[in-house]
Parts: C-alpha cells; structure tokens; sequence
C-alpha cells in the first residue's frame, strides 16, 4: 500500500525517518509512506521552522529519556548501591566492570560521574576508587552509539508501551521502577528518531554543510564537539546527533572523529558543575575524569594523522553510524586499556594538580558552614543516580558534627552551674548559634531533598534525620538554657546546697552519657536502643527523685526560694534532655532498619 501526501507540513508526523524518502520501517510492515512537497526544490533549500522544531522535541525525549532511566534505577537500587560499591571498588577490574554496567543502565556517564563524585564527597569512597568507576564510565557510555548504529530504535515503542505498562498497572514498587527504567528507554530512542528524521535536511543546507567542512581541521572538531556536548549535557546525545547528521550524509566519518573526541571531553562539564562546594577529593575525582578524556583525545589525534585507523574503519564497517559508534569504542577502550596500569598515578597527578588546602582556622572564627552536604543544584534538578545513598551519608556526617556540638554545650553549662563561673559562656553561646544555623540549613535541605526523592525507603530515611535535626536543636537549647542559668546564679549570688550541688554533678554525668551514646558507632541497632531507652527511664527516676529531695530541703528550711524555683527550671531541662536524647535514638533506629 503507498500513500502520497501533498502536504508540506505533514511529513515531520507521516515519516519519522526522513521527510522525503520511504519510512523503511513502516516499509518492513508492507506499507510504503512517501511525501511529496509540491512545488519545493530541494537544492540550496534551508531548513525549516518544523524541522528545527523536531531536532529539539528529539532531543528534549533523548534527554528525558535518560532521565527517567536514571530515576528508575535509583529508585529501584538507591539504597543498596552503597554497599554494592564497596564490595566491587576495591578491585581495579570490578570497578571498571561495575562503572561500565551502571553507565549501561542509565545510559549516561555523566550521572554515573556525579555520583562517584558525590560518593568521594561523602567520605563513601576513596579517590582511588573513584578511578576505576570512572573508567568503567567512559567504557560504559559507548553503548547508546552500538545501540543506535544497531537500529535497535525500531522496538522503541514496543519498549516505551511496556515500560509504561508496568508503571501504571502493576502494583509492587520494584517493578514500577524497572518500569520506568524501561520507559525511560523507549522514550530516548523515540527521540533520537525525531532527531534523525528532522536532520536529514541538513545536507541540503549550504551554510550548514560550509561549517562542516571547516571542521576537518582538527582543533576546530575537537573545540566544536566539546562546547557542543557541555552546552547538552550529555555526550550519548551529542554522538547520536553526530550519528544522524554522517547518516544522513551532512558530515564524513574522517572529520567526525575530531568532533567524537572532543565530546568525550564536552561531557565532563557536568561533573565539573558537581564538584562546586564539594571536598578537595571529590574535586580530584572531576580532575581525573577530565584527564582521562584530554590524555585519550591527545593520544587519538596524534593516531589518526599518523596512521590509517579511519580508513581501515571505513573498509571494514558498513554504514557511518555504525563507523562512528566503532570508534567511539575503540577511542574508550583503548584508553582505558592504556591508563589502566596508570590509575594510581591518575590518582596522584590530580592531588598535584589540586593540593590540600592549608589548615582551616577554627570553625567559629571562620564562620558557620555545611561542611559535608553536596550542593543539590549538583545533583541535578530531579536527583540522580545514587542521591539517596550519597545524601544519606552527608546528612548524617553533618549530623553527627551538630550533636557533637550539643554535647559539649551540655558539659560546659552543667560546670558552668557547679562552679558559678561565667567564663565557658560565650563558647557556649557561639556553639548554640551554630547549632542553629545547622538546623536551619539541613531542614531547608531536606525540604528540597524530599520533593526530588525518588526511593520510598530512601525518603523516610531522609524523614528520620530531619526529626533527629529538630530533636538536637532542642537539646542545644536547653542547654542554653542551663547556660542562662549561670548568669543569674552569679549575678544574685545564689547558692545550692552540697546535696543540690550532688545532684547536679549526676544530671551532667548522665546527660553526657547519654548524648554520647547518639555518637556511638553502634547506633541505630535494637541493643543500642534498648540501653539507651534504659538511660532515659533513669534520667526520668532522677528527676522524680531529686524533685522529692527537693521538697524534703524546702520543708527542712535549707533551700533558698530563688534557690528552689532555679533548681525546678535545671529539673526540666535536664528531664527534657532525656527526652530528646529518646527520640533520637528511636529515629536513628528507624533509619538504620529501612537502610537494611
């Protein structure tokens, strides 16, 4: 069957693989589709406002795509890619096994990247480590460029309609996520059709095929293919593009593998943006990466002007997509091969290249500051791979310095009391205010955090360290408040009695116990909880206890009244302690049971 449309403004729907020849897919099913555009000459023809529109729909669906591909798998293995990383980082091998299959996955060496970076940053990895991930990376991204060249497109909306299926008819969140990842899929071939189909003009566009001709010269392909794959983001988009624009005969496969070996530096862009505001490790992470594709690239020229290796690629592959994609795996795997014995000494040219920074003065003096949380903008807007693993970890190394902050609080207002001496006073203010400040940043975090949380688990993981935030934050005030206390015991000159002053001394012995215990490696396990449970009932017998001392000692005549009322508000801060120090500890139990 053949239909004829006369219709200019028809082919972008009618003829997904070029506006106007047969859709060989659409030919393979018996049905032949041709457009015919009356009164149009095609050469010296320019490109039109519908076709330049299908270059961006495309590329919005390949990006998209491979968004929904990432979110899918973080939903799906979020929370176990830590662990699975540090079974498999260790060894040089695994770890480029591992990079390449989680890049396969996700379609995109850039998430993977980022969140080797973001490992890095939150002390989760080393940067040794982090080498062989990132090889793995570059290994993996060659994938999307077989994947096109195999036309394996054509099951794309087969794909798409199964991945969508499984979202909205199945019920079990394990398969929602493999769902989307399959959709995901679908959806980025979808577009790297609509990209190819509205490319193929291109060749008829004199400016166009002027400017590809200029870029035979090597440093000008190479420029070009960088700045072109860091303005997308995305160097599987930009070597698709580069496979439609020789499929359609727009460019040669010679001048292309300039373009091909700059875009595998364009895509460490996003990794550069992640490293923004991250640890000096994390930032050589990003080094190595960029080093990685700047040593391959050099090598790859030099190769190409010197030898025939584009030639003998031409001979012996059919097809230029197909060309390309093989030397986008040749260009990968040989560096890799080539750095593989030299990844320690990746290691150790990027902490050259960036070395430590000299000393931090004190926190306090420097100013306040999030010393562990990754930036979100550096996530990505909608997360990413590995954001609740990441995250999770930096939330609660930062956590862990504001309790740490609250227990010293607590000791130095405890002793300030007993020894009436005013001077700890002001360190104590300045910790409170930092206190503070760190609550504020991290509820505001995880606000931000929640919205783009895509793993069920890890969002009530994140729900638990935003109630431990608030639960420290009230003991750093009572602790103010003890600290308060101070002030007016030396300006009224109050005095407690040695019993009252017994007393006290075994409120601070506990409350430091029991905030220290939060800091235990141990936490977050049943026995854990059970002892700190039993420090919680006696802070509450002591209370009760000390209450009745008191009443006996205000019957007796031997407390004061300012005495007496000052003594009551200590009781209810020291009770209140215990209580926060309880909830803690029952949050972090929760956590450590979804994290699991």
């Amino acid at each position: 069957m053949e239909m004829a449309v006369h219709c200019a403004h028809f082919h972008l729907i009618l003829d997904v693989s070029g506006p106007y020849g047969y859709n060989q897919k659409w030919k393979n099913f018996g049905i032949n589709v041709k457009t015919k555009c009356v009164g149009e000459t095609r050469k010296g023809r320019s490109m039109d406002i519908l076709e330049l529109l299908g270059v961006f729909g495309g590329l919005a669906l390949f990006l998209h795509g491979m968004q929904m591909m990432s979110s899918g798998l973080e939903a799906a293995a979020g929370n176990r890619m830590k662990s699975f990383l540090e079974r498999l980082t260790a060894n040089r091998f695994m770890g480029i096994l591992v990079g390449a299959l989680i890049t396969t996955a996700v379609q995109s060496s850039s998430a993977t990247t980022v969140m080797v970076v973001g490992f890095v940053n939150a002390g989760m990895m080393s940067l040794n480590q982090a080498v062989w991930l990132i090889m793995g990376a570059n290994v993996g991204k060659t994938t999307t460029g077989l994947l096109i060249a195999l036309d394996v497109g054509a099951l794309a909306p087969l794909v798409a309609f199964i991945g969508v299926f499984m979202m909205m008819f199945l019920t079990k969140p394990s398969l929602q996520h493999i769902g989307q990842l399959l959709a995901g899929l679908g959806v980025l071939f979808i577009g790297m059709d609509m990209m190819s189909a509205a490319m193929e003009p291109l060749r008829e566009v004199p400016a166009f095929v002027n400017m590809m001709a200029t870029l035979s010269n090597p440093i000008l392909g190479i420029l070009f293919g960088t700045v072109f794959t860091a303005l997308i983001q995305s160097s599987a988009a930009s070597v698709g593009i580069l496979q439609t624009l020789a499929a359609s005969g727009a460019v040669e496969f010679g001048p292309s593998v300039y373009i091909l070996f700059g875009q595998n530096i364009g895509t460490c862009i996003t990794a550069v943006m992640a490293s923004f505001g991250v640890s000096r490790d994390a930032k050589r992470a990003t080094c190595v990466h960029i080093l990685f594709n700047v040593i391959g690239t050099v090598v790859f020229t030099v190769v190409v002007m010197v030898f025939p290796l584009t030639e003998l690629i031409e001979a012996s592959v059919p097809g230029p997509m197909a060309q390309i994609a093989v030397m986008h795996v040749i260009f990968n795997l040989a560096t890799t091969a080539l750095l593989l014995p030299l990844g320690n000494s990746l290691a150790r040219l990027a902490t050259r290249i960036l070395p430590d920074e000299d000393a931090p003065v004190q926190e306090v003096e420097k100013g306040m500051r999030l010393a562990y949380l990754t930036p979100l903008s550096s996530l990505g807007r909608d997360g990413g791979l590995g954001v609740s693993a990441i995250v999770v970890d930096q939330l609660r190394n930062e956590l862990h310095r504001m309790l740490e902050m609250a227990r010293q609080n607590v000791d130095a207002s405890f002793t300030a009391v007993l020894n009436k001496d005013p001077a700890p006073l002001e360190r104590v203010e300045q910790r409170e205010l930092y206190i503070d400040f760190l609550n504020k940043e991290i509820s505001r975090y995880i606000s931000r955090l929640i919205a783009i949380e895509t793993n069920e688990r890890g969002s009530k993981v994140v729900s638990c360290l935003f109630a431990i935030s608030g639960n420290i934050e009230r003991i750093g005030d009572h602790a103010d408040n003890l600290a308060g206390y101070t002030k007016m015991i030396v300006s009224e000159n109050i005095l407690f009695s040695e019993l009252a002053r017994d007393e006290i001394r075994q409120m601070r012995d506990i409350s430091i116990r029991a905030v220290s215990a939060l800091l235990s490696s141990e936490g977050g396990r049943q026995e854990w909880l059970a002892q700190v449970a039993q420090m919680e009932q006696r802070i509450d017998d002591m209370t009760a206890d000390f209450q009745r001392n008191q009443l006996r000692r205000m019957r007796d005549g031997t407390c004061s009244d300012e005495a007496c009322i000052l003594y009551s508000e200590l009781l209810t801060d020291f009770e209140r302690i215990g209580d926060h120090v309880l909830n803690i500890a029952q949050e972090l139990a929760k956590a450590h049971t979804d994290l699991s």
